[in-house]
């Protein structure tokens, strides 16, 4: 794996990392844990928060995930904290300018405002993109994540030629890499970002909550559970790495870990 940046490291690789909150909900450990009868604990709240994340320095602005669109957080009873293109817009990722745009996976709360981007690469798992765009997608225990317009806007991306398809790992830019691990869904991919520090590792929905990790307890929807696991042992490889700090994709402890940006409390996290 890669080790933190050393001193000679150009600053054109190394980012300023935010994590944006732009809604939230509350839901039950029963849920949001795969059979969570199996672990003989009685069922208790659990707050889900929903982030998109921005990597930037003074050559470039890369977005990771777009978050969900209005009308899907609506129809899904999820509460709307901010609009994340425009929380996205005040931390320097313009959708006029074209910033690169990372796609972790393609469930409604990380594509849905893709279409407002549409002068931006798009970088997506090749095994993420074939099966959304492809003939399973449409099955109950899958479409019930995605929205069927946001799906079909990924291939319609595709045909302009602005898609870049990764295959396991790729530096998508300088200081910036995505590793696909599966599990939660076919191409769930994994960030990692080059910061002052270290490395910030963006687990996105690979790791939902720091317990999942912590606690070895599968999220509810899953593609490959096997997959699963190993993306946990990865992470738990990546986060025992000097320098490195994780980040979960849907943890209100993130909130709570790091430090909220001056004048955007309750928006904007610094995780690096």
């Amino acid at each position: 794996m890669n080790g933190p940046p050393t001193a000679r490291t150009s600053a054109d690789s190394v980012y300023e990392v935010l994590a944006l909150r732009y809604g939230t909900r509350t839901g039950s450990r029963a849920e949001i844990y795969l059979n969570h009868g199996i672990y003989g604990e009685p069922d208790s709240p659990l707050d889900m928060d929903y982030y998109v994340w921005v990597a930037r320095n003074h050559h470039r602005t890369v977005v990771i995930d777009t978050g969900f669109s209005r009308a899907a957080g609506a129809r899904r009873l999820r509460t709307a904290l901010a609009s994340p293109v425009e929380a996205l817009r005040r931390f320097g990722a313009r959708p006029e300018q074209g910033p690169l745009i990372v796609i972790t996976h393609a469930h409604y709360d990380h594509i849905g405002n893709l279409a407002a981007f549409d002068q931006s690469e798009v970088v997506i798992a090749r095994a993420e993109f074939d099966f959304w765009t492809g003939p399973y997608a449409r099955r109950a225990q899958f479409a019930h994540s995605a929205e069927p317009e946001e799906t079909a806007h990924l291939a319609e991306i595709h045909r302009q030629g602005r898609t870049t398809l990764v295959d396991h790992r790729a530096t998508v830019a300088p200081g910036i890499e995505v590793l696909v691990v599966g599990g939660h869904t076919p191409g769930q991919s994994v960030v990692l970002v080059d910061t002052p520090g270290g490395q910030a590792v963006l687990a996105s929905d690979s790791l939902h909550y720091y317990e999942e990790l912590e606690r070895d307890r599968p999220f509810a929807f899953v593609a490959d559970l096997p997959a699963m696991y190993r993306g946990f042992d990865l992470l738990a490889e990546l986060a025992s790495g000097p320098g490195r700090v994780l980040v979960p994709g849907h943890d209100p402890e993130v909130a709570r870990r790091f430090d909220a940006v001056r004048g955007a409390e309750g928006l904007a996290y610094r995780i690096a």
